[in-house]
């Protein structure tokens, strides 16, 4: 039996050399090779093995294999390789409790009893001599995203006093696995994508969707591979589905999916129809076999089923359906590629009824203009990603916003958004809009604290021509520019009373005119608002109309600061780097540990902004190693309000002290200079002056 492991003293240069070997993405196999080399003498092995989980934690594949002796035993299951074939299922293999958090070292696989009745999986292994081993998991951003393997065909090689080693080997080159996965995947997307751009080529040679859906398969294939591919369509009546098209290579004594069926057969179709994507990883454990829908795609031998909707306009018409005789194969980027997907197909039908409704309707040639300007609009956003998905965070108060931001969305209901400013409130109005049933309209913002009442009048209602000196001309104004889709009011608390008494008649006539207008004009929009005052105590002083603040305050969000999210500010930290970087040429850079400890206890008065901008002042003076604290050059005092173990958190009344006291302190720094001082607490200029206002420091 092994020694306790003794790190050799090139073991931290060499796990240095690893991280930067992978983001410069050299092969692999190749690095994990290197490290082969230093790590043998203080633990043994004749094999090393990183895996990676997928996005869907229920299956892994390999980042990378050394083999020193013994046979190779992943090949074709590497996360470079495209066929959805490389993929292991967590629940079949050993580690799945590594995967979970926890390690564990065999000293001998063929008498562990553990192991006694072993699976196919575990076969696998003592087949290829495999005898000994140490597993540990590898950890990024909080969460467990593989497992770092060691082993050797020779029995009794590790002890429980190899796992600390192990584990430190595994943390330091866990984020720039998770990096390099990352990119793989990136570069898989876009080949993805690439693949699909011959759809309007095929969709375009016919009127007809049926007569080239089968071409339409062929070439989304090689971006989603698929058993069965189909189209249903949402019948006239609404109580059925009709399968409009159907792609289904399989055995001949299963029976074809019959064109229609009623919508209530099935657990999938009623969930899709409200506009959500659906994943089933498993149909005979997930589904509902009482029902003659659910059963019928029980029996056909579809173990995972993906379906999207398809969106015409403001509704939802059908979806697009695919699914695959193995159980967990469909996930996440599944749901972006067949997003694109149903896209094209929307076109193709829409441009097929805009045929049928040329022959039938004179008007028709007005119809097919503006329906294709819609479609334009849509081949536009084609590959674009919105929703709660894009929003960086995994603190409990965040997550529980989002869920509940989530579940207003679909619905017309008006939401007000609450938190200081930075903490992303038009993010997550963004998000609302697009989860909603009016995602194909616009998307209309405006900033009520950056204009005077005159102009923000204007804005919001629009004018006539000579309404005031310099309306030379007619100008619709936001409400008209947001119908059928959504208007966020941002510092809506900034109102004057003449204009919150204008927005109280939108509110409740859903009519509004322009200014210097006696025409009525209607309103068809969702309003989100947000603030960052207590409208309530606006209220009760006097600043702000009470039914105003109830036909606002229907559904409030409230967004936490982000000294309150814990460790989500070093999952922003580094999508800043990898999104600025980009942006400016110098790649992913990384953040030193020194920069780390800073973020962590950073107070951010300015929320995500300030940290935004502080990512990007970094970058600007860095040379392409990792930032360090001096280059974030932070200079408001580093004092976190909140914690995870801090106590209860201080009274309004001590924290409004704190913010004039930051305020002051960035004023200070800046000598004087406004702007400067904006960018050092993250503001903008006019949101600076309105705490200057609010605190008397004008």
């Amino acid at each position: 039996m092994a020694d306790a492991p003794r790190p050799a003293p090139e073991l931290a240069q060499a796990l240095t050399e690893v991280a930067v070997s992978l983001r410069d993405d050299l092969p692999p196999h190749e690095v994990l090779a290197a490290l082969s080399d230093v790590l043998q003498p203080v633990l043994p092995h004749d094999r090393l093995v990183v895996d990676h989980l997928d996005e869907n934690g229920r299956t892994f594949r390999v980042f990378a294999e050394h083999v020193a002796r013994g046979p190779v035993l992943h090949e074709r299951h590497y996360t470079t390789d495209a066929e959805r074939e490389a993929r292991y299922t967590v629940a079949e293999w050993a580690i799945r409790r590594v995967f979970a958090g926890g390690s564990f070292v065999i000293g001998d696989f063929a008498t562990d009893p553990r192991y006694a009745n072993p699976n196919a999986f575990e076969r696998r292994l003592a087949d290829g001599g495999v005898r000994a081993g140490v597993v540990v998991p590898l950890r990024s951003g909080g969460r467990v995203i593989g497992a770092f393997v060691a082993t050797s065909l020779a029995a009794d090689v590790y002890t429980e006093a190899h796992l600390p080693l192990a584990q430190r080997v595994a943390d330091s080159i866990a984020p720039a696995i998770d990096n390099a996965v990352l990119r793989q995947r990136e570069r898989r997307r876009r080949e993805r994508l690439q693949v699909l751009e011959a759809l309007p080529l095929v969709l375009g040679s016919t009127l007809n969707v049926t007569e080239v859906f089968a071409r339409v398969a062929d070439v989304a294939r090689p971006a989603m591979d698929f058993d069965v591919m189909g189209v249903a369509l949402l019948s006239p009546n609404g109580r059925e589905v009709e399968v409009i098209a159907e792609v289904n290579p399989g055995d001949d004594d299963v029976p074809p999916t019959p064109p229609r069926i009623p919508i209530d057969d099935f657990t999938i179709p009623a969930r899709v129809l409200s506009g959500e994507p659906i994943v089933v990883h498993d149909a005979p454990v997930e589904l509902d076999p009482s029902r003659a829908g659910d059963r019928l795609i029980i029996d056909a031998g579809a173990r995972a089923v993906m379906a999207v909707p398809l969106r015409f306009g403001e509704r939802i018409g059908g979806c697009l359906y695919f699914s695959k005789r193995r159980a967990n194969w469909f996930d996440a980027s599944d749901v972006e590629i067949g997003g694109a997907i149903s896209a094209q197909v929307v076109l193709a039908i829409q441009h097929q009824r805009l045929g049928e409704q040329h022959r039938r309707l004179a008007h028709a040639e007005v119809r097919a203009k503006h329906l294709e300007e819609r479609l334009d609009a849509l081949r536009g956003e084609l590959g674009e990603r919105y929703g709660f998905e894009r929003i960086v965070g995994r603190a409990p108060a965040l997550r529980e916003v989002l869920q509940r931001a989530a579940k207003v969305a679909p619905t017309e209901t008006t939401v007000l958004l609450t938190g200081e400013s930075g903490t992303g409130k038009e993010l997550v109005a963004r998000a609302i809009h697009h989860g909603s049933t009016r995602s194909n309209g616009p998307f209309v913002a405006v900033n009520c604290a950056a204009l005077t009442d005159t102009l923000l009048e204007s804005e919001l209602f629009g004018h006539e021509k000579g309404a005031f000196t310099g309306a030379d001309r007619q100008r619709p104004g936001r409400f008209e520019q947001a119908q059928r889709g959504t208007l966020f009011l941002d510092e809506v608390g900034e109102l004057s009373a003449a204009v919150q008494a204008k927005l109280l008649r939108v509110l409740q006539e859903r009519e509004f005119q322009r200014v210097g207008g006696t025409g009525t004009l209607r309103a068809d929009v969702r309003l989100v608002a947000a603030t960052n005052r207590n409208l309530e105590r606006e209220v009760a002083d006097g600043r702000f109309r009470d039914d105003l603040f109830y036909r606002l305050n229907v559904f409030a969000v409230h967004l936490p600061p982000l000294r309150e999210r814990g460790d989500d500010v070093l999952l922003l930290a580094d999508y800043f780097v990898r999104e600025i970087g980009a942006r400016m040429g110098k790649g992913e850079p990384g953040l030193a540990r020194d920069a780390r400890d800073v973020l962590l206890r950073h107070a951010w008065p300015g929320n995500i902004r300030e940290l935004s901008n502080a990512i990007e002042r970094a970058l600007i003076v860095s040379d392409g190693g990792l930032i360090s604290a001096a280059q974030l050059a932070i200079t408001a005092p580093v004092a976190r309000a909140v914690s995870v173990a801090a106590p209860a958190p201080a009274t309004s009344q001590s924290l409004a002290d704190w913010e004039k006291q930051m305020v002051i302190d960035a004023l200070a720094t800046a000598r004087g200079n406004k702007s400067r001082a904006a960018s050092i607490l993250g503001l903008t200029r006019s949101q600076l002056y309105t705490r200057m206002k609010r605190f008397g420091l004008e």
